[in-house]
This record gives structure tokens, C-alpha cells and sequence, in this order.
């Protein structure tokens, strides 16, 4: 097959896929619009991730100090009190983008057990009705592991065939299923991601990109460009490789915004020719104060700004 050959039949693989998703693409809310913007140049809109705030106290005063730090909304986690969370997003004026589950580690969907597996599924579901009740567009979704015990391949045929069943789900809701890139030996290239995603054939399958996650082993922009229009979501991490080679790769997750190896000027003109203008959400250690909130969020404010 000749390079013109081969980008010819993309090209119409490409607009299959289109055209199946066409009916339900308009059933998907856009994101809303934060009241205040945060005075970076970008349209990106600035928030964190709920798991990663240690303030104490309850969802509302929690959800106050965000507010307080200058963050425009929070990425929750499933499973919580619907009352109780919509009640803090409503006197907060918080937006809540995104829903991360809390049960895609302890019942993956590739789990050789159908019993786990559906249990994941039941899992998935409850996620993307909590994202419903929030107003959220998306959720995080990892789709499994692979290990010693779980092929590579038997990885991908089972998370596929699980995330097939919450798809009709995904669609009445209008809330999108993401695919974050995580350690979990899977998933590892981002033209497998893109492909992986593209399969579903359908607009309520994308992915949630996290930027520090591909430090240890790529970089990011290339992801992101290669990604494109599929990225519903953002993760916002920093890594250092320094601290990786020296204190083992775990480590390199125990730096500062602005301090490690990603290369925010090249990540922003990266979105920005995709044409990104979503949320940027941190998954970053620091957020167990007020003070430590607000630095987080003036450190992204430079990020984003980059």
C-alpha cells in the first residue's frame, strides 16, 4: 500500500466513524463557562482534583477553600453524597467538570473474574450517573490493568467489551466516558490510545489526557497532538526525571508546578493547535492547606499563561 493509498483509506475510516457518531454527538453537553475567568490568556478554565485536597472539614468547606484558592471548579469522585455535593456546588458557584471513579482500581475491567468485571461495569455506571446529577460532561475512566496474571491482549478485548455495555448509558446521559493514561502497563502509545478510543465508533468514548503520567516515557505535546479532538479532559501534573533516575520513578511525582521536566510552553502550543480550550485540572500534591490551594493555583495561572 502506497503512503497515498494508506491516507486515503484513514480518510474514510475516519469519516465512518464520523457519520456513526452523528445521531447522538448532539446529545452532549458542552462544559459550562466558569462566572470568573482567571486571567491567563487561554480559555482554559482552571480546576482541581477533588482526591487531592487534604483541607478538612466537609464537602462544603472544602469546596469553599477551592473557591477561596481560585479555582473555577473540581473534578469529584464517584460514589459520594449527591445531595450533599450539589448542595456545596450550589453555594459555592463551583463547577464540577468531570467525575473520577473510585472503584476502576479495586474492580478493573479486565479483571479475569466476570463477577469483578461486572462489578466494575455496575461501578462505571453509577459514575456516569453521579456525573449526570453534577452537570459534568465526562468522566475518568481507567480501563484496566495488565499484569502477570492479565495479558496485554486479553486487556484490551475485555475493557473494550465492558465499556461497550455503559456506551448506551454514556449517550442517553449525555456524559462522556474518558480514557486517562495511567501506570497500568496498558494503553502505552498515544497512537494505540487514539486507536483504542476510535473503535467504539461512538462521541461518548474519549480520553482524559494527563500530562505528567507520559514524562517517564515520552512527551506529552506529541500525545496531545496526536490525541486531538478526542482529549475531553485534562490532568495537570508536573514530574521530574532527575528525581526519577536518582530516587526510582515514583519519585518524580514529588516536585513542584513548574519545577520538574514538563514543558509547559510546548504542552500550550500543543492544545493550542488542537484548538483545546477545556479544563486543565490538578492531580498534583500541595493542596493541604488554603495556603498550599492558592499556590497551586497561582502556579497554574503561570502554566496556563506559558
Amino acid at each position: 500500500m502506497t503512503r497515498r493509498d494508506f491516507l486515503q483509506n484513514a480518510g474514510a475510516r475516519a469519516a465512518v466513524v464520523v457519520a456513526a457518531g452523528a445521531s447522538v454527538a448532539g446529545a452532549f453537553a458542552q462544559d459550562p463557562q466558569p462566572a470568573s475567568q482567571s486571567g491567563h490568556k487561554r480559555g482554559l478554565k482552571k480546576g482541581i482534583m477533588w482526591a487531592t485536597v487534604g483541607v478538612n472539614g466537609s464537602v462544603l468547606e472544602k469546596m469553599k477553600a477551592i473557591k477561596a484558592a481560585g479555582f473555577e471548579g473540581t473534578e469529584m469522585m464517584s460514589h459520594m453524597n449527591q445531595d450533599e455535593v450539589v448542595k456545596a456546588r450550589d453555594e459555592t458557584g463551583l463547577i464540577l467538570p468531570s467525575v473520577c471513579g473510585s472503584k476502576h482500581w479495586d474492580k478493573p475491567l479486565t479483571h479475569p473474574d466476570p463477577k469483578v468485571r461486572e462489578e466494575g461495569l455496575e461501578a462505571l455506571k453509577q459514575t456516569l450517573r453521579d456525573a449526570k446529577r453534577y452537570g459534568a460532561t465526562s468522566v475518568l475512566l481507567v480501563p484496566g490493568i495488565v499484569n502477570s496474571q492479565i495479558s496485554y491482549a486479553d486487556a484490551y478485548t475485555r475493557s473494550q467489551e465492558e465499556i461497550r455495555k455503559a456506551v448506551p448509558l454514556a449517550e442517553e446521559l449525555g456524559v462522556k466516558i474518558a480514557i486517562e493514561n495511567v501506570w497500568n502497563h496498558f494503553l502505552l502509545s498515544p497512537l494505540e490510545a487514539a486507536r483504542y478510543v476510535d473503535e467504539f465508533k461512538s462521541p461518548a468514548v474519549g480520553w482524559h489526557f494527563d500530562v505528567g503520567n507520559v514524562i517517564k516515557d515520552g512527551w506529552p505535546e506529541q500525545w496531545i497532538r496526536i490525541l486531538g479532538k478526542r482529549i475531553q479532559k485534562l490532568h495537570i501534573k508536573e514530574y521530574s526525571r532527575k528525581k526519577m533516575d536518582s530516587q526510582g520513578p515514583g519519585k518524580g511525582f514529588g516536585v513542584a508546578f513548574l519545577e520538574g521536566d514538563d514543558n509547559w510552553p510546548a504542552v500550550m502550543r500543543a492544545l493550542d493547535d488542537i484548538g483545546y480550550n477545556g479544563w486543565g485540572i490538578a492531580e498534583q500534591g500541595g493542596g493541604d492547606s488554603p495556603e498550599g490551594l492558592a499556590d497551586l493555583s497561582n502556579r497554574m495561572t503561570k502554566i496556563f499563561a506559558s
